[in-house]
C-alpha cells in the first residue's frame, strides 16, 4: 500500500515558521493502530487524515488528528493544513471545505489565500483549586489566574513572562497534562500564548489552533473585542487572526506554506 503524504507549515507566511503538520488524504479509513503508528513515525505534533464523505452529507470530508502518542478531539493547525492541501495541492475548486469531526462540523473558507476556520468556542471557567506545583511547572512565573476547559489556561502578567517561561515538562505531564500560558500582547498584538502538551506527547507545540478555541472567548470578554490578532511565542512562532463569532463559535485564520510531498510504503 502506498499513501501520499504532504507536509505543510500552518499559521505561517514563510517556510520554517508556524506549525508543521503531516497531511494524509485517504479513500477510506485505515485501522486506528496503523494511523497511530504513522503519526509516531512522522514525529510531528500532529498527523492528520481525512476521507471523503458520502454524497448528500453536510460535510465534504471526515477528519481525524493524531499526535505521536494519541488521537485528539480537535487540532487547528492540522485542519488548516488539510484545507490548504485540498484547495492548493489537490486542486479542488471550492470556496470552502467542510469537515466532520469529533468536535462537530468545521468550516474552512478560502479568502484569497488566507484560510478562515469556523471552530467551536470553548470558554474556560476560572479554577480556584489546582495543584500547588503549577508555579514550578511554569518556571516559577507569577500566576494571575487559572482557568480550564479542555486544557488548563494560565494567565501571566505580560508578554515577557510568556516568552521567557522555562517549563518543567516532567511536572506538567504529571500534574496537568496540557497547559496554555497567555498574557496581553503589545505593539498591535492583542494577546500572546504558548502551549505545553507533554501529556499528549508534544512538549511544546509551535502553534496551537485548538487552544485558541479557549483563548479567543477568554480574551474577547477580557478585552471587550470581537476581532483580535494573536501570536504564539514558540521558537518557530505563529500568527493568528481571531474572532468571536457567537457564544458557540470562533474564527481562527492564518496562512500556510507547502514544504514537501512524499510517499509512505506500508
Amino acid at each position: 500500500m502506498k499513501l501520499n503524504i504532504y507536509q505543510v507549515d500552518a499559521f505561517a507566511s514563510k517556510l520554517f515558521t508556524g506549525n508543521p503538520a503531516a497531511v494524509i488524504p485517504l479513500k477510506k479509513w485505515l485501522p486506528d493502530e496503523l494511523m497511530q503508528q504513522i503519526a509516531m513515525e512522522n514525529n510531528l505534533s500532529e498527523t492528520v487524515f481525512f476521507v471523503p464523505e458520502e454524497k448528500g452529507s453536510k460535510a465534504d470530508y471526515s477528519i481525524r488528528w493524531f499526535t505521536p502518542t494519541t488521537e485528539i478531539n480537535l487540532c487547528g493547525h492540522a485542519t488548516l493544513a488539510s484545507a490548504y492541501t485540498i484547495f492548493f495541492i489537490l486542486g479542488k475548486k471550492k470556496k470552502k471545505v467542510v469537515f466532520t469531526s469529533k468536535s462537530g462540523l468545521l468550516v474552512i473558507k478560502n479568502n484569497k489565500g488566507k484560510l478562515l476556520m469556523d471552530f467551536p468556542s470553548w470558554k474556560p471557567e476560572r479554577v480556584d483549586e489546582y495543584p500547588a506545583e503549577l508555579s514550578a511547572c511554569i518556571g516559577g512565573k507569577e500566576v494571575v489566574g487559572v482557568y480550564k476547559h479542555r486544557d488548563w489556561l494560565v494567565e501571566l502578567h505580560n508578554e515577557e513572562a510568556v516568552a521567557s517561561c522555562e517549563p518543567d515538562f516532567t511536572l506538567i505531564k504529571k500534574y496537568f497534562g496540557e497547559i496554555i500560558i497567555t498574557a496581553p500582547g503589545k505593539e498591535g498584538t492583542d494577546f500572546v500564548s504558548r502551549f505545553f502538551g507533554p501529556g499528549a506527547g508534544v512538549d511544546e507545540d509551535p502553534v496551537t489552533g485548538s487552544a485558541h478555541s479557549q483563548l479567543i472567548p477568554f480574551w474577547s470578554e477580557k478585552l471587550g473585542k470581537t476581532k483580535m490578532f494573536a501570536k504564539q511565542l514558540s521558537k518557530r512562532g505563529g500568527e493568528l487572526v481571531c474572532g468571536q463569532l457567537s457564544e458557540e463559535r470562533v474564527l481562527i485564520g492564518g496562512e500556510c506554506c507547502f514544504y514537501m510531498k512524499g510517499i509512505i510504503k506500508i
